[in-house]
């Protein structure tokens, strides 16, 4: 395998491609540590407290927000835009119309998020630096609209940055971001390992049950990014003037995790939102209930499954529209051995989706809950590895794999496995 990934870098195309995302990582990484003016960083990174939903943000942005940087938001305020439109096309017409409409359609649809991406950014921003006001050197009105500017500004510069690692990178640019905000945090993770083991804290043994317990459960993840549940499609025989079409035989792929890594970050910032506002406010009931829900306490960990599960039927059924599935494969005359076509084969399609979905939904409870459970079984705390940051990581890593496989086949007609 070694081999075939070195002569894969003899492709010119995949070369240049590599040299451009890691040059863009690096002008990511350089921009994560250019502080935004006026600002006390030092009051900021005592903000950052286990539970809070700030910290789930910085882990994303690759501890840019912790610093409070240019790109503090990093490419978030795009991603809940690029959601927000995927979620409207269930009830504006308009939407689901342009999504049917082809490159053209595409083009419209990345238009409006962008100019959402901007009117997300501004208010995010701006509410962020009303609510980090005491961090403000000077506070006031103009302050705080060249901070929500400054935070705007540096967003739309990622946005730009990942598209262009799209364009000319390898792999999507805007999850490469966020992959690489994720993976830049590994060496403060390897050296809190570090210094436990000098203070006595852990000892080998707790390291090395540690490493084989990650390892399961990137295996783990793996397998079930990959899995699908293969729909037998038999399509019939039409003739058309003197040639015959059709008759062949495929299958329908249905993905095990068909929400990604969606209903992980919906359910968490649901969860860390009181955590959050009882930092601002000074309210006695808003803190108890705060308590409450304290990252790893019994009622957050059962909320945390049950919402999980909610998010994961409730983003499936908007972005998998049943009904559509199954008159596309009537007008192109497919239909599934043993089931008549229209409304018996969306009932069945409906059932087969439902079971694959609760699998799916079981999976991520799974894996949102494995920081907890391994940190109780190696005692060692303070690295955060499971959840959102390994679906994330592990589905990027995969994706770029292949696209950099489908460049050495179309050279070397076969990839980095044979």
């Amino acid at each position: 395998m070694l081999s075939e990934f070195a002569n894969g870098f003899k492709v010119t195309e995949l070369r240049n491609r590599v040299i451009f995302t890691l040059v863009m990582f690096c002008f990511f990484r350089l921009g994560a540590h250019i502080p935004v003016p006026g600002v006390n960083a030092e009051v900021i990174e005592q903000l950052f407290n286990s539970g809070s939903l700030f910290g789930m943000l910085d882990m994303f942005s690759g501890g840019a927000l912790s610093k409070f940087s240019i790109f503090a938001m990093s490419i978030t305020p795009y991603i809940n835009a690029s959601i927000i439109l995927q979620l409207l096309k269930a009830v504006v017409p308009t939407l689901d119309q342009w999504s049917k409409e082809g490159e053209e359609g595409f083009k419209k649809i990345n238009k409006l998020t962008r100019q959402f991406t901007v009117v997300l950014c501004f208010v995010q921003a701006y509410g962020m630096a009303y609510g980090l006001r005491m961090a403000i050197n000077n506070p006031g009105i103009a302050s705080m609209l060249m901070i929500a500017l400054t935070l705007t500004a540096g967003t739309m510069l990622l946005m730009w940055i990942g598209e262009q690692m799209t364009a000319k990178g390898l792999g999507n640019g805007i999850s490469l971001i966020i992959f690489a905000g994720i993976v830049s945090r590994l060496p403060d993770g390897l050296k809190v390992i570090y210094e436990y083991l000098n203070a006595g804290t852990v000892n080998l043994v707790n390291v090395i049950l540690f490493a084989v317990l990650a390892l399961a459960i990137i295996i783990f993840v793996i397998m079930i990014t990959e899995g699908i549940r293969k729909i037998p499609i038999q399509y019939a025989k039409r003739i058309v003037g003197h040639k015959s079409y059709g008759g062949s035989s495929s299958y329908l792929p249905m993905k095990i995790n068909q929400a990604n890594v969606i209903p992980v970050i919906f359910a968490s910032s649901v969860l860390m939102f009181p955590a959050t506002i009882a930092q601002f406010v000074n309210v006695p009931a808003v803190r108890n209930f705060a308590e409450y829900l304290r990252w790893g306490s019994p009622l957050q960990t059962t909320l945390y499954v049950l919402l999980i599960i909610f998010f994961t039927f409730f983003y499936t059924a908007v972005m998998m529209n049943i009904k559509d599935l199954s008159e596309n494969l009537k007008k192109n005359g497919g239909f599934i051995p043993g089931i008549r076509p229209g409304q018996p084969t969306a009932d069945y399609l409906d059932g087969v989706m439902s079971r694959i979905t609760m699998a799916g939904a079981i999976f991520l409870a799974i894996i949102a809950l494995t920081p907890n459970v391994v940190a109780g079984i190696t005692h060692i705390e303070g690295i955060y590895f499971g959840g959102t940051a390994l679906l994330i990581v592990v589905a990027v890593a995969l994706d770029t794999l292949k696209q950099a496989e489908s460049m050495v086949i179309m050279r070397h007609y076969h990839g980095f496995m044979k």
